[in-house]
């Protein structure tokens, strides 16, 4: 707990001190150090300051000086886990308590901060032990991952936040990482810095060392610097910024624990290298930080924590930031007058915005520190980068190359995922003949065989098509393609109203929509962010897969990869589209120029992409215990009743009555049985038609039914609102046929036929159908995330409006013109 919530006569021993600079030297040598016991003793009238008493005298502190120490208290020690396994009678033991103190002072926060493509997941990763994803281009961590880990007795929490190049207020990254940092107070910030391009990195850091932030740096992918056959004296550089400096190769684990070692230095106050440097930014800078920051000095609401100098920067550079923090002080009027005349001085001397002034003055920094310690190598390491690159962004080669390569992932996503496909098949349907012949009929029966089984098991055949979908995903955006193939498709997406940066969340959407929303963050442009989240859900996710390969190959079994193709660029030409749409009416703005990293080519360790699929598949298993099981129930249960006993009856009886002439002419027993099949084939009918689910898809009908549509397709199309994957999960459950039917989906889907005795599916309505969850109302965790990301319900609710409206249009064209013609 912290020292401010002591109550009156409460004790507690502290644990740690946070702060900064002159503040938490202040505080420590007055005697709040750690394993040191303070008492709280009264507080003033208007209960701000406090009276604590500490090595046997009292001391004064404001609230928000007392937040920022941590405590453990008697309270503490008793609701330890473990403490009092025999429940017995509780007493307080001041060993204990110094032991929990003791422990709790060796609980290390650490943030990690640094560049998109620095390696800073992957170092995440091998820390904690934990999986994140890690790709080899910007916005992979589109939020902050949280991961523990034990090393020399420390537990080490760690938070893995956003890559950004800067803590300016330019993207929604950099607004995370700055107010977490801010907000958050890490014990430690832990900054990556690739050593393939150290100059642009070391620019954030810059701005941790105006934050007065206690940092070490990693100096990652050392290996990569080593070749190059550059010489680096990056203790030189260590001593000159106040940082220690740790080279690492994070994918070989090299140099952790020597990092970690050395943050422990750091959080221990005993690093000879840790200490605070200021940058010069020149008299006429300086003077105008100066002036603001002694006005600021004399507004003691701002509490201990907050470096009046970083303030002072922020203030000049006019980030809403620092006007936030200073808004309700009593002086904020003078404050912010002070700043705007410093800020017009500046401008009229460098003749440039005073961010862009401070700018150029850190890089000036940056420069002058590597020429003394840094000296480039000969090798040219990103040979193999260029030479791949005259190739692939050619602008003869490159769409050819970006097509080919869809075409064979999809290609292969049909046909090497076939055979595993049939496999999982024949064991599905030999599990539910298993059952059928040990379990005696009833109700939990048919629950068991054709709800679970039927509808579970029809969607788990598909997880291969999934594993080797995102086995070419994984690829791609380890590789550093991805990041290409928004090069190559920028100049075109931009006449579209989007720019290149679009495309990464658009392909991202080919595995799953939502983190696909989530990292549109990497787009700066508010208009164009929006714009990309309101047309990502029409790229085809991998929960749209098993409908495709389902309807694929039932209909079109020979040119299975083509027809995939086919669907999923269609989805970006949709989204393409309808963005240019939504660009001219709805969302109108300016965009931000198009800047993006293009990170070196990187082979893919095998393990890592295994271990990518690994989680995918582990999702999708999660999905089959969870969601999709209890959908499959449900929807069996709405399938199963109410049961109508008298239709039962009647068919019992005409039943009867065929087999009864069977007797007087033994010669028709054939022609009997195939009348009498095709009487339960009718009950059958009449019992789903008549179900709750039944009753919902004739609801809906009339609406579907100029589609091609009948209600089973219309009931399976609302069940597939949830989750994509129940789709097929709903088909498996209401196209079962008879009691001895074993037929697969496939083939039941081929052969139905409605009360008439027309077949309802063919080519022509299977097309329809996959355009129309191609495109309908995305999956509520889609929606969720939407509204999330866009800040507004409106944005949610226009998606699932415009999305099922558009298929709606969509398929009733296709089906309309195709009857023309076929």
């Amino acid at each position: 707990m912290k020292l401010s919530e002591l109550k009156h006569g409460q004790s507690g021993i502290i644990t740690k001190v946070k702060g900064r600079g002159a503040f938490r030297r202040r505080i420590v040598e007055m005697g709040f150090a750690k394993g040191k016991r303070v008492e709280m003793i009264t507080k003033a009238p208007l209960q701000d300051p406090t009276e604590y008493r500490i090595m046997d005298y009292e001391v004064s502190l404001r609230h928000s000086e007392a937040e920022l120490i941590e405590i453990v208290t008697g309270q503490d020690v008793l609701n330890a886990p473990n403490n009092n396994p025999k429940n017995l009678p509780l007493v307080l033991d001041e060993d204990k308590l110094l032991s929990l103190a003791d422990e709790q002072s060796k609980i290390i926060n650490v943030a990690l901060v640094g560049n998109p493509n620095s390696g800073k997941t992957s170092l995440f990763n091998i820390a904690s032990g934990t999986h994140e994803r890690v790709g080899n281009y910007s916005g992979v961590t589109v939020d902050a991952k949280e991961g523990k880990f034990t090393h020399k007795g420390y537990t080490f929490n760690l938070v893995d936040l956003p890559g950004t190049y800067s803590l300016s207020a330019y993207s929604p990254e950099e607004i995370y990482v700055r107010d977490y940092i801010v907000k958050g107070k890490p014990d430690i910030i832990l900054n990556v810095v690739s050593a393939s391009n150290i100059e642009r990195n070391l620019y954030l850091t810059t701005q941790l060392i105006d934050m007065d932030a206690t940092v070490v740096i990693a100096m990652n992918m050392y290996d990569e610097l080593e070749k190059s056959g550059a010489q680096f004296n990056y203790k030189a550089l260590a001593e000159m910024i106040g940082y220690p400096i740790v080279p690492t190769v994070a994918k070989s684990g090299n140099g952790v624990d020597k990092l970690f070692d050395t943050i422990i230095e750091v959080y221990e106050r005993c690093n000879p290298i840790a200490r605070h440097v200021h940058i010069n930014y020149g008299e006429e800078i300086e003077t105008g930080i100066e002036h603001v920051k002694h006005l600021l000095n004399e507004q003691k609401e701002l509490g201990g924590e907050t470096s009046r100098r970083y303030l002072s920067i922020l203030l000049l550079e006019g980030d809403t930031f620092g006007e936030s923090l200073i808004c309700n002080l009593p002086n904020a009027k003078k404050i912010l007058a002070e700043r705007d005349i410093h800020s017009t001085y500046i401008r009229e001397d460098f003749r440039e915005d005073v961010e862009i002034a401070m700018t150029n003055a850190r890089y000036g920094f940056i420069n002058g520190a590597l020429k003394q310690t840094f000296c480039e190598g000969t090798t040219d390491t990103l040979k193999i980068t260029h030479r791949i690159d005259r190739i692939v962004i050619n602008k003869l080669a490159g769409f050819p190359i970006f097509f080919l390569f869809m075409f064979l992932m999809f290609e292969h996503t049909f046909l090497l995922g076939e055979y595993p496909m049939k496999w999982l098949e024949s064991a599905v349907t030999a599990f539910s003949s298993l059952l059928d012949s040990n379990i005696a009929e009833g109700q939990f029966k048919d629950l068991l065989i054709n709800g679970i089984v039927g509808g579970v098991g029809s969607v788990i055949v598909f997880l291969p098509n999934i594993v080797i979908l995102y086995l070419f995903i994984s690829f791609m955006e380890d590789t550093g393609y991805m990041a290409r193939a928004a090069f190559i498709m920028d100049k075109f997406m931009q006449k579209m109203g989007l720019h290149g940066k679009s495309f990464i969340p658009l392909i991202m959407g080919f595995g799953c929509n939502v983190p696909a929303i989530m990292s549109t963050r990497i787009i700066e442009s508010r208009n164009t962010r929006l714009i990309t989240m309101l047309v990502n859900s029409l790229m085809s996710c991998s929960a749209r897969l098993p409908v495709y390969i389902l309807l694929v190959g039932a209909f079109f079994p020979d040119h299975g990869g083509l027809v995939l193709f086919g669907l999923y660029i269609t989805g970006i030409f949709l989204a393409i589209i309808m963005a240019r749409i939504f660009k001219r009416f709805l969302v109108r703005g300016e965009d931000l120029p198009f800047v993006m990293e293009l990170p070196p080519y990187r082979m893919p360790t095998f393990k890592a992409m295994v271990r990518h699929c690994w989680d995918k598949t582990q999702q999708y298993l999660q999905k089959m215990g969870g969601i999709i099981l209890v959908a499959s129930i449900v929807v069996w249960f709405l399938e199963y009743y109410p049961r109508d006993t008298g239709g039962d009856a009647v068919y019992d009886g005409k039943i009867a009555e065929l087999r009864a002439t069977v007797s007087d002419r033994p010669e028709d027993s054939a022609s009997v049985e195939l009348q009498v099949g095709e009487i339960n084939r009718l009950r059958i009918e009449e019992q789903k038609s008549n179900s709750f689910i039944g009753r919902i898809g004739r609801f809906v009908e009339p609406v579907m039914r100029p589609l091609g549509f009948d209600w089973k397709i219309s009931a399976a199309l609302i069940s597939g609102m949830t989750a994509k994957e129940i789709i097929v999960s709903t088909m498996g459950i209401i196209y079962t046929g008879g009691d001895d039917d074993e037929a697969l989906l496939s083939d039941r889907l081929r052969t139905e036929r409605d009360r008439d005795g027309n077949l309802v599916f063919s080519p022509l309505v299977a097309i329809g159908f996959l355009l129309f969850v191609l495109v309908y109302f995305p999956c509520i965790a889609t929606i969720a995330a939407i509204r999330s990301e866009s800040g507004s319900w409106k944005w949610a609710l226009f998606v699932i409006f415009y999305t099922t409206a558009l298929a709606w249009f969509l398929s009733f064209a296709v089906y309309r013109i195709g009857m023309f013609f076929f």
